[in-house]
């Protein structure tokens, strides 16, 4: 039987963007993203983060300092009950015209066939175009946040 999950992009969309994140102290969640990710998850979907992460290709960090970043940011999320399924990410810059990075949809796609998601019931959420149309290839709705009001306002239309 086939899930439904919500997809989200990371930078600011669940947590504040500072800019090529990868330090744990610049680790800061977006206001009211745990009782939307619990609530989400409480309606038995679940949570992946698809995210660009292109300043591993730029050279502005290594991939090992996203993980580190990521894995910090999970724990806290568990500490509050909030379980992510899976975290895809894309390590390129744009120029490297790579298949894997937002708008193309294909983490998107992997992590559907992985997962046995059920695309129809199933949703990205981010605050770039490039997140919408990656979820749109991938034949998902989309939600686009502008901040904390809208990350709330999921729930409403769900």
């Amino acid at each position: 039987m086939s899930s439904k999950a919500i997809f989200f992009d990371r930078d600011d969309t669940l947590i504040h963007d500072s800019n090529y994140m990868y330090k744990i102290e610049q680790l800061n969640f977006i206001d009211g993203v745990f009782k939307t990710l619990k609530e989400l998850q409480d309606r038995n979907y679940l949570l992946f983060i698809v995210t660009n992460q292109s300043g591993i290709g730029r050279g502005y960090f290594e991939e090992k300092d996203m993980h580190n970043f990521n894995n910090h940011m999970l724990g806290k999320l568990l500490e509050q009950g909030i379980k992510i399924t899976d975290i895809a990410f894309c390590p390129h810059a744009p120029e490297d015209n790579c298949e894997c990075r937002k708008p193309s949809p294909k983490m998107l796609n992997d992590l559907c066939k992985k997962y046995d998601i059920d695309k129809s019931q199933s949703y990205m959420v981010g605050d770039k175009n490039s997140d919408i149309k990656s979820g749109e290839k991938a034949g998902l709705k989309t939600f686009k946040v502008l901040g904390e009001k809208s990350i709330r306002e999921i729930l409403n239309q769900l």
